[in-house]
């Protein structure tokens, strides 16, 4: 996969997003003139998430595969909620 999140490397996150089909792609869209970009699809019913060499994140289903860049000591304790302010919206 492309960037690694590993110590002493590229800090990037990099994913995958494995469709079988693109009628599983609900939208793409970069719009003109913004620097944002967005993915839609349906990777449909839950078949496995789990980690592979405990540093990528990977979400399969009946329709495809997402895989990120995320070592499993980066999400923290469930129990202890969000582990950074970054995830709360709006910057409060």
């Amino acid at each position: 996969m492309g960037a690694s999140t590993r110590k002493g490397e590229n800090s990037a996150r990099g994913f995958t997003i494995e469709l079988d089909s693109r009628g599983h792609v609900k939208s793409v869209a970069v719009p003109n003139g913004a620097q944002g970009v967005l993915i839609e699809g349906t990777l449909g019913t839950l078949k496995h998430a789990n980690f592979l060499d405990d540093v990528v994140l990977e979400v399969a289903g009946e329709n495809g595969v997402l895989r990120v860049d995320l070592a499993r000591e980066e999400l923290g304790d469930p129990k202890e909620g969000p582990a950074r302010d970054e995830r709360k919206e709006g910057g409060e």
